[in-house]
């Protein structure tokens, strides 16, 4: 069984070791972090798949579908609102809503105030749908932080917000590879 004490190594020690040998002239303090970030988000997005999928939801449908379930009874939204919380543009969103309107997991509606406006409306199996997979995220995120106290969980989750806020900050240098992919290190 492998060590996972938290003086372990990982891969991205290895990485970083080998990088710092090749390039003495640059910091690689940030691929520390950034490196691993990288790597867990792999293992998260494989996980929150399948959790998805398990509930027969693709990723995108849970995405809108949980906009609509955190806002509440009657669990409806603007378009508009869909867009800005999913980050996505309004002709992603018109195809995803006239999917899951296919799939009977959303409504479109009048809205009441603007008779030219539309809401969209979870229907009931929209809202079965992702309450069994809010339920198997949960676990399976659980499962991951599984090695980390709550003290822990609690300043790691703080740190990251920091991050985050800094992040959001600025826009990021597109570097894109010729297959159209930004670049593992």
């Amino acid at each position: 069984m492998e060590d996972r004490t938290p003086d372990a190594t990982d891969e991205v020690d290895g990485i970083i070791a080998s990088w710092s040998a090749a390039r003495p002239d640059l910091d690689f303090a940030p691929l520390t972090v950034f490196s691993r970030l990288s790597r867990i988000a792999k293992h998260l997005d494989r996980a929150r798949s399948h959790a998805f999928e398990r509930s027969g939801l693709a990723s995108w449908e849970f995405d809108v579908l949980a906009v609509l379930r955190r806002s509440g009874s009657p669990y409806r939204q603007s378009p508009k609102v869909l867009v800005q919380q999913t980050m996505v543009s309004s002709g992603t969103m018109t195809n995803r809503i006239d999917r899951l309107v296919e799939r009977e997991l959303v409504r479109r509606l009048t809205d009441p105030n603007d008779g030219r406006g539309v809401l969209v409306e979870m229907t009931q199996l929209g809202q079965t749908l992702v309450d069994a997979a809010m339920t198997r995220l949960t676990d399976s995120e659980e499962r991951l932080l599984g090695a980390m106290s709550r003290p822990e969980r609690d300043r790691l989750a703080t740190l990251l917000r920091k991050l985050a806020h800094s992040v959001d900050r600025f826009e990021p240098v597109s570097e894109v590879s010729e297959s159209g992919e930004t670049p593992d290190v």
